[in-house]
């Protein structure tokens, strides 16, 4: 698990297609110290597994799945990746619970710089945004938001300057694609209120919910 509190900003150093998926260097001013080879890393807001370590780079591997629901599809040499080493429970939770399994992708529609903050709007398809209220979390590219604003075609959120110098997001022009994850929670709560596909009525009666 991740908090969405970016440590670092990597660089790719290196891209290797394998048969299914791909293999990626990544050089960090990250600790490493306290990371060994099987540790999860969350990059872009993928959970990671680290298959070699040379400090101050680290690799990591993707499988197709990966690859395909996120934008390490389109990864190129040289690219900044936002990083976060996996969560200790001893650790403050400062962002929200982000798993690193990444729903899908969104698209930046727009940025409007309001002082030092910058609102950029989101867009992303019905299945994503299905999980997304307003003032709840989310994360993009592994990056822990509050949603200001929901509406059909996406959602807005409010990046304050640490966050545009701390993070890759500042980067993201309108028509850039990025890693969108929906909070867990909300996927549990609507697994719970469902019954083969339709609403739970016992549930939800049982819950208070209706009389």
């Amino acid at each position: 698990m991740f908090t969405g509190l970016i440590e670092d900003v990597g660089e790719i150093r290196k891209i290797e297609r394998l048969s299914e998926g791909l293999r990626v260097e990544i050089a960090a001013t990250l600790a490493l110290d306290d990371v060994k080879l099987g540790d999860s890393i969350a990059c872009d807001g993928a959970c990671l597994t680290v298959v070699a370590l040379r400090p101050p780079a680290f690799a990591v591997e993707l499988s197709h799945e990966t690859v395909r629901r996120t934008t390490w599809q389109s990864a190129k040499v040289g690219q900044g990746v936002n990083l976060e080493k996996a969560l200790r429970l001893s650790d403050r939770l400062g962002g929200h619970l982000v798993s690193g399994h990444v729903d899908g992708m969104g698209r930046v529609l727009r940025r409007t710089q309001r002082g030092p903050a910058l609102d950029v709007v989101f867009g992303c398809g019905p299945e994503i945004l299905r999980y997304v209220v307003e003032k709840g979390s989310i994360a993009v590219d592994g990056v822990s938001l509050t949603v200001n604003a929901v509406d059909a075609n996406g959602f807005g959120v409010t990046l304050i300057p640490h966050t545009q110098g701390k993070t890759t997001l500042t980067d993201k022009r309108e028509g850039a694609t990025v890693n969108l994850e929906t909070d867990v929670i909300a996927k549990y709560v609507e697994k719970l209120l469902h019954k083969d596909g339709a609403l739970d009525r016992e549930l939800l009666a049982k819950l208070g919910y209706l009389k």
